[in-house]
């Protein structure tokens, strides 16, 4: 099979590229803006040179364009940021961040690489940008830079679930070939989906740790002590959660793919017992008989957007004060390895912290979906 050597632009710390090496795509150069995300990266693949700086400094880009075509650079991966279009961000017109499409437009235009991936949430569609004082959309301006040189996919929206990703995930990503190829990349015909019933059914529960406490802890969850060691078991990842008791209360009585704000009696409160007020998909629980909901950034508050576990019914009178559902809890950090198709073996370093490590993991496209993208591109090269 051809091997191709790539460039990852916005690389966070490789999430999108956990299975190249094992479908022969070489990532040469890598480059990232912050410096504790490259060290991490440079972890997880150490023969990868990595560029740490900003891609809009001249220099930097200059940079990553020379190193490349030294090295043969045949595909280029470019993930920009996408807080400020996500429905989970502050969606500001013509926030910085969306502007960085720009300087990835011109590096493709200065290497001219083979084949390129640009991937972004499904709202980059109708997320305008300012170049040269023109307001256009950013799938227009990346069709005006490129189109001339570069066949482009015919749909560009595409659901990770559909790859056998247990997370639904939808984005919007462009498959580009540079036309002198004589190739067309679409997506991939689709696979099974993958429910959490499925993904999860090996994974031991979870008591959370109460962050008021090991002893108001116990008293909750007698089993906690127990649980956490046969969890423990599975994978050093497969740790508690830490949650206020408000919180966990809440959860405890609510079921599986529900929210909280349902609750009658133990509705979300705050700490002086009034009712929060949030969306709906805060404080809810994620759904066993469907993939998991996007998992964002933010996973480790459960008052964000669906990111509480399951939960198995430990009891249920038909009321709410008689119903109790176990793992009241966000995912643990073994579990979003799952539902993001990261390999059980992810070479995560000591160092990081645990906010942190769910942040990357939160930002990152499920690699499982990167793979089946590659692979049709690569039995296309192979014929």
């Amino acid at each position: 099979m051809k091997d191709l050597n790539c460039l990852s632009l916005f690389s966070n710390v490789g999430v999108a590229e956990a299975y190249f090496n094992e479908i022969g795509i070489n990532v040469v150069l890598a480059n990232e803006i912050e410096k504790k995300r490259a060290e991490f990266y440079s972890h997880l693949y150490p023969e990868t040179q990595m560029i740490v700086g900003d891609i809009v400094d001249s220099t930097t880009r200059s940079k990553i364009v020379e190193y490349s075509l030294k090295n043969n650079v045949e595909l280029i991966i470019a993930t920009p940021p996408c807080q400020g279009m996500s429905i989970a961000g502050s969606m500001i017109e013509f926030d910085v961040r969306n502007q960085l499409i720009f300087y990835a437009i011109d590096v493709i235009k200065k290497i001219k690489p083979k084949f390129v991936l640009l991937e972004n949430v499904p709202r980059q569609l109708k997320t305008k940008i300012k170049i040269n004082n023109e307001i256009m959309y950013i799938p227009d301006y990346i069709q005006k830079e490129l189109s001339n040189e570069y066949n482009f996919n015919k749909d560009t929206l595409v659901k990770a679930m559909d790859y056998a990703v247990p997370q639904m995930r939808q984005r919007n990503i462009f498959l580009l070939t540079r036309k002198d190829t004589g190739l067309v990349w679409e997506f991939p015909k689709k696979k099974n989906v993958v429910t959490l019933k499925e993904a999860l059914k090996n994974v031991p529960s979870l008591d959370p740790y109460l962050r008021e406490g090991m002893d108001l802890t116990l008293e909750k969850f007698p089993d906690f002590h127990k649980k956490k060691e046969k969890g423990l078991e599975i994978s050093k990842w497969h740790f508690p959660p830490t949650h206020s008791w408000r919180m966990v209360e809440s959860m405890m009585h609510t079921p599986s793919g529900c929210t909280a704000f349902d609750n009658k009696i133990y509705y979300p409160k705050k700490t002086n017992g009034t009712k929060v007020k949030g969306h709906y998909n805060h404080y809810r629980r994620h759904d066993w008989d469907k993939p998991a909901r996007t998992i964002t950034q933010n996973n480790g508050v459960m008052s964000s957007l669906t990111c509480v576990h399951p939960g198995h019914k430990i009891k249920d009178d038909g009321t709410e004060e008689g119903r109790i559902y176990s793992d009241a809890r966000v995912f643990s950090i073994y579990e979003l390895l799952i539902v993001s198709s990261l390999p059980l073996n992810w070479s995560i370093p000591d160092w990081a912290e645990e906010n942190f490590i769910r942040s990357v993991i939160g930002e990152g496209i499920p690699p499982l979906l990167v793979k089946e993208i590659m692979l049709e591109l690569l039995t296309q090269l192979n014929k």
